[in-house]
């Protein structure tokens, strides 16, 4: 039987290789390995530029071996399969420079993966640990690309496999991109030291990130560091040049975004500020009209109070400047009595050119069908 699919398989050289791939499989990990480590190979050795017709095979190609490793190697013999998941992944740089790939088919092959690269090392590391190091010399041949497969690990990479590979690497080395892999890393371990201390100084003065090292900081119960990072990135100095009006030491104060006030609320809460923290909320929900902000603002209120707060939150969406913004709030909240009334009240503030008009339209449509009307003729 399986002589006769090989035959008929002919005319379609990939599925040929996934049918050696099962037979293979069949017979043990060793000879699927040996099979594996076949095409890997090719693969990596080739320099041939791959057009835009031939992605597509390359990327069932590699969907194909993907699958062989993981669900086929890994589950029998994980260290092998570690071993050629890593090799895998590092057809990615070779693969990068020759095909054609304006889409970005290929890299999101590659970041869809990344969970299964983790799950592999979690299992390979428990029974065998010097793969651990197989692991970390991977890393360091690739750190840009493997900062990003950090990232996208979702649940599959464990502070215990993060805290391996922390202690296998080199935290000094000047590689591109490894201070982002032991920072990501240290996130994962739950080592808040070590990722503070890869925290630049030009970071630091960066408002959104100081408001992530705030945060981290009032969550292990450090509320005083937490606000000498948020501090760092008020007063306009060399460190936060960048952040200031006017790139000037000497030009106002700095930018603040919508990410440091957040951290700002936390940390005034955590310091028993309450009021002063209440009052920032609303202000920032002024400005940015978030629904998490208001939502946060009004749980906070006594009973009652929040009702009446809420009529003039609604009432400040209706009457905010950018229309789009105030109807889309409006809309999302949802508060559609207060919507159909900015509608008509504002009619000529509608644009055909608003890209949620028709979808406003219709939700409006069977309570409030002048407005939707509105709406639909622009």
């Amino acid at each position: 039987m399986a002589e006769l699919l090989i035959e008929a398989s002919d005319s379609d050289p990939i599925l040929k290789r996934r049918l050696r791939l099962v037979m293979a499989a069949e017979a043990g990990p060793e000879v699927l390995a040996l099979e594996l480590d076949k095409r890997l190979t090719t693969i990596a050795t080739s320099r041939a530029r791959v057009s835009w017709r031939k992605r597509p095979d390359l990327l069932r190609d590699l969907g194909i071996l993907r699958r062989g490793i993981v669900d086929d190697l890994a589950p029998a013999a994980p260290s092998v399969g570690l071993e050629r998941m890593i090799g895998w992944l590092d057809l990615f740089r070779g693969l990068a420079a020759r095909v054609k790939d304006q889409k970005g088919e290929v890299a999101a092959a590659f970041e869809t993966a990344a969970p299964d690269l983790w799950r592999i090392a979690a299992k390979a590391v428990r029974t065998d640990d010097s793969t651990l190091e197989l692991l970390a010399q991977a890393v360091a041949r690739q750190p840009l690309e493997y900062a990003r497969w950090i990232a996208l690990a979702d649940d599959a990479l464990t502070p215990d496999l993060a805290r391996g590979l922390i202690d296998h690497l080199d935290a000094k080395t000047d590689a591109r991109g490894m201070r982002t892999v032991m920072r990501r890393l240290a996130d994962r371990a739950g080592d808040l030291d070590l990722w503070l201390s890869l925290v630049s100084r030009d970071e630091r003065g960066a408002p959104d990130f100081a408001a992530a090292v705030a945060q981290r900081l009032v969550a292990a119960g450090r509320v005083v560091e937490a606000r000498e990072a948020l501090e760092a990135a008020l007063t306009p100095a060399a460190s936060n040049r960048l952040w200031t009006f006017g790139r000037s030491p000497n030009a106002g104060p700095p930018r603040l975004t919508p990410a440091w006030e957040a951290a700002s609320i936390a940390v005034l809460d955590a310091e028993g500020r309450k009021d002063e923290a209440q009052t920032l909320r609303w202000e920032l929900f002024q400005h940015e009209l978030s629904a998490p902000v208001l939502k946060d603002y009004l749980a906070r209120l006594p009973d009652f109070d929040d009702v009446e707060a809420l009529d003039r939150a609604l009432a400040h969406a209706a009457t905010q400047a950018d229309f789009e913004k105030g109807l889309s709030f409006l809309m999302d909240w949802p508060a559609h009595r207060e919507a159909a009334a900015m509608v008509e009240q504002r009619r000529r503030e509608i644009h055909k050119s608003l890209p949620q008009r028709a979808d406003w339209a219709a939700r409006l449509a069977q309570r409030f069908p002048a407005a939707a009307e509105l709406l639909s003729a622009g």
